[in-house]
């Protein structure tokens, strides 16, 4: 039953969804009532290849259909749209764009989707489906003959394109790209048809090394890759704004594969540090060259890797991933059937790579070392003429990310104007970075209203932080944030024990506000500068597990330390963390059937309920969770939110599924979010989760766009190694994961500014200057921040969060993140958490079962060490609060585990 005040709130909020949907609808009608120009009419070719049947349009020879043969009713294009988007500028598989150089010295576009018209059919033979004379479908001055190829390669399928120069004089080329078209428009769809029909894809922009990945969005089945095959290396990746496709929540737009971007890098990219070199290429007259893609079929998205390598691929590992901190000794493994000819690293010095050995498995191994904070490229050049390249982000030490990054939120955003009329003060309020002031005022009332990710976002992370850095001057200012502000101005008491937080504690109200109160600046004509009655309205769900997570980080400080947290006893915190969890199931009940962005804080909650022996309050609390987990049972994919689709829901729905034991709904929660999570080599895109909408929300620069290591990537980092710890033999999920985890870190800033993402069309390439929602992903990064040990199959010994040295059957492990809190050894399946107190090293013998931990010196906060384990180890120390009670001495100490 859905109150009226939910019910309000929940219509108010799809405001945004109908208002791009209207638009979308508006444009849908538009591009209907345009002529037809493929020809439809004239009918379809259909061929095949032993993994594929393609479908083409007779008239155009642009593809119409392309499904596996192994599940024959599935397409990966977006064909059953194909009578709405058979006009003029609407871009197809099979299409050309490329720029010209022109006599006056200037850069001209062309496109076979401009005009269409018909193609002229060609004989064909040997290896050859269907070809074609496409010139005809792009303006006569072309000065360019331009055949089209569909060929069958051992039954994977090879798309084509002959260019021949038909001037007298040599011709550059300075943009060719291959539009990539497949189906991701998931308006109209339910969740259970977008699961059934719709894919996703992400793009490893490396070269010749590059390639596309197409998936399911349940994460089963086939995966479709497109690869290089002769003259595409893959060097950016270009956004088609000109297709008239409406981009909107339901759709994050086409983008082509680009071989060649010069003229773009000198004209609509200029300024702008792109991911690859940006090139051109001379035809000179009469010439012709051959620009072609593959299309092959992987088992599954685990398969990628084993795909690449089959198709002769050159494929790259990193470890712990392509974001790497200065002090971390990284890890590149190379393989390919050709030798490595040169490596250069741009820019010059900032990163050391040093060749380490040949192993077993045939991968090379390299150890590779940050020098220079930002981004960073690894050119590889092979003896067989191709080159790849490999993007990192080089960050600080965690530690030192970290305090830039508690230090900056608690001076820079500190906000204290007891005259502010909103009663915001004191907290930590929204930042614009480019402007380098705070945002007091926004159109979009939750930016400057301390509530909603986009405006708690900033108070959350500086909560976080201290989580996983206590400090006790910002745990100070946060203290006081938490009884003056939070409980009594962002949260109230609505009848008892019924906490409600509210969507914004900003509003426009001018009428009943002194004159001059608001920015006459700002356009506040829009739906989201909510009055007053909206912004107190507490039926938004998504607000609550912000608020949670500030009193649950507040109970662990005062519990765990000493003389950190003295406004209130840790009980107290803690119950008020549970009155907020409860209170969100009451006041907030249409949204909190969904799962939350930090709803595993709920779940923290519970288990310190449990072992603090507060049953009463554990039980009711479990009850309410687990109402909820078994309406996601009951659902074929519960990742529903107040979007059509959202990857921040599946968060939570994996953590109460696997809690609860409901283990295939576990499943194919993880299976969703590794087809929009994948792993590749570039920073920007490994580990990265899928989202495209919230810089409308939380953003600066206000678009529909790939957003790069947005909340989505940490958050979803929580269910993906937790799937890891489960199954440690899965060395995919960790490389997932743990993408996704120092993805979260990898757009702060080197002063420590958290922004709300990175911007990914070619055109900006920087973060955005607003710090928005940030404070969510930092959420999954504080929690989930974990020392990884692992041995596997190809690598031997390596480790995520750590340095390790190992012989034989002995490695140790010196801890790299900031918290140095928690250990996972993976061969014995083994998790250590410590609640107070740090790990310097741990040491395993694989051969004895022996883990031996040393922890850091006790300080003036914390004298004691609490170490919990997920196995029985049997320690010679008290219990306390289900945790070992260790004594910390003035020196280092060392705790002996026998397994």
């Amino acid at each position: 039953m859905i109150n009226p005040r939910s019910q309000y709130n929940f219509i108010l909020l799809l405001l945004v969804f109908f208002s791009f949907e209207g638009h979308s609808q508006e444009y849908w009608n538009n591009i209907v009532k345009k002529p037809s120009s493929l020809g439809l009419e004239n009918g379809f070719i259909e061929v095949k290849t032993s993994e594929f049947n393609l479908k083409l349009v007779k008239t155009s020879q642009t593809v119409a259909g392309l499904y596996p043969v192994a599940d024959a009713n599935f397409d990966f294009t977006p064909g059953e749209r194909l009578e709405i988007r058979d006009k003029d500028s609407l871009y197809h598989l099979g299409d050309l764009n490329l720029t010209l150089k022109n006599t006056q010295g200037d850069w001209v576009n062309y496109s076979s989707a401009y005009k269409r018209k018909p193609v002229e059919k060609l004989s064909v033979k040997g290896n050859v489906l269907m070809a074609s004379d496409m010139t005809n479908t792009f303006p006569e001055e072309l000065p360019v003959n331009i055949k089209r190829y569909y060929e069958e390669d051992n039954g994977n399928l090879i798309l084509r394109f002959v260019l021949k120069n038909t001037s007298d004089a040599p011709l550059e080329i300075g943009a060719l790209g291959v539009p990539m078209i497949f189906n991701n428009i998931l308006e109209g769809k339910s969740l259970d048809e977008a699961h059934a029909d719709n894919v996703f894809f992400d793009p490893y922009i490396g070269m010749d090394a590059g390639y596309l990945e197409v998936k399911h969005l349940s994460g089963k089945g086939s995966a479709l890759l497109v690869l290089p095959e002769e003259n595409m290396p893959f060097e950016a990746y270009r956004p088609l704004l000109d297709d008239p496709t409406r981009r909107s929540i339901v759709f994050e737009g086409f983008h082509e594969w680009m071989s060649l971007s010069k003229a773009y890098a000198v004209n609509q990219w200029k300024g702008v540090q792109q991911w690859n070199k940006p090139t051109s290429i001379l035809l000179k007259p009469d010439e012709e060259k051959d620009f072609a893609v593959k299309f092959v079929l992987a088992k599954s998205i685990k398969n990628v890797q084993q795909s690449l390598i089959d198709h002769k691929m050159p494929t790259a590992v990193g470890v712990p991933g392509y974001v790497l901190p200065k002090n971390v000794n990284g890890q590149l493994f190379i393989k390919n059937s050709s030798k490595i000819k040169n490596i250069a690293v741009e820019p010059q010095g900032a990163i050391s790579i040093e060749k380490k050995q040949q192993l077993k498995s045939g991968y090379v191994a390299y150890q590779v070392n940050g020098q220079q904070w930002g981004r960073a490229r690894i050119t590889i050049d092979y003896e067989d003429g191709k080159q790849q390249t490999i993007n990192y982000k080089i960050i600080k030490s965690e530690a030192e990310v970290i305090a830039d990054f508690g230090h900056f939120l608690t001076t820079e955003q500190w906000f204290d104007n007891e005259e502010d009329p909103f009663n915001r003060n004191p907290s930590v309020i929204s930042y614009d970075y480019e402007a380098k002031k705070q945002v007091t005022q926004d159109s979009r009332a939750w930016i400057a209203g301390l509530s909603d990710e986009g405006g708690a976002g900033s108070w959350l992370a500086a909560m976080m932080k201290q989580y996983v850095q206590p400090d006790k001057e910002e745990i100070d200012k946060l203290s006081e944030f938490v009884h003056k502000t939070l409980w009594g101005t962002i949260q109230y008491a609505e009848g008892e024990n019924k906490y409600g937080v509210k969507k914004s504690v900003f509003y426009y109200e001018p009428d009943s506000m002194p004159k001059g109160t608001y920015n006459d600046t700002i356009n506040y004509k829009t739906w989201a500068a909510w009055n007053h009655k909206h912004a107190n309205d507490p039926g938004r769900s998504y607000n609550y597990p912000h608020v949670t997570a500030a009193y649950w980080v507040m109970y662990r400080l005062a519990r765990y330390h000493t003389g950190l947290v003295e406004n209130k006893p840790w009980d107290w915190y803690l119950k008020q963390a549970y009155h907020t969890a409860i209170a969100m199931t009451e006041l907030a009940p249409y949204y909190a059937q969904f799962g939350q962005m930090e709803g595993t804080v709920f779940l923290n909650v519970l288990k310190d309920l449990k072992r603090e022996g507060i049953n009463d309050l554990a039980e009711n609390l479990e009850f309410k969770m687990k109402e909820r987990a078994d309406h996601w049972k009951s659902l074929n994919y519960p990742f529903g939110s107040e979007m059509p689709w959202d990857s921040t829901g599946q968060e939570e729905v994996f953590m109460w599924s696997d809690y609860f034991g409901y283990t295939e709904k576990a499943a194919i929660t993880l299976n969703a979010v590794l087809a929009y999570m994948p792993t590749m080599p570039h920073w920007a895109y490994n580990g990265n989760a899928r989202r495209y909408w919230d810089f409308l929300y939380g953003g600066k620069l206000s678009r529909v766009e790939r957003q790069i290591h947005h909340y989505g990537s940490a958050l979803n980092a929580i269910p993906v190694l937790k799937a890891y710890q489960n199954s440690p033999d899965d060395f995919h999920l960790l490389k997932v994961g743990y993408g996704g985890l120092l993805g979260g870190i990898s757009n702060i800033t080197k002063d420590g500014f958290g922004p709300a993402a990175f911007h990914s069309f070619p055109q900006t390439l920087e973060i955005d200057y607003l710090s928005g929602d940030y404070g969510s992903g930092f959420f999954g990064y504080a929690i989930n921040s974990t020392s990884y040990l692992t041995k596997t199959a190809d690598f031997g010994w390596v480790s995520f969060g750590g340095n390790i040295k190992s012989n034989k059957d002995k490695v140790e492990m010196m801890l790299t993140t900031a918290a140095k809190n928690k250990v996972f050894i993976a061969p014995e399946g083994l998790l250590i958490t410590l609640d107070a107190g740090s790990i310097n090293k741990v040491g395993y013998n694989e051969k004895e079962k022996e883990v031996r931990l040393y922890l850091n010196p006790k300080n003036d906060y914390t004298p004691t060490a609490f170490l919990q384990s997920n196995k029985n180890v049997n320690l010679p120390f008290k219990m306390d609060n289900g945790a070992y009670k260790i004594p910390l001495s003035e020196k280092e100490s060392e705790i002996v585990i026998k397994l």
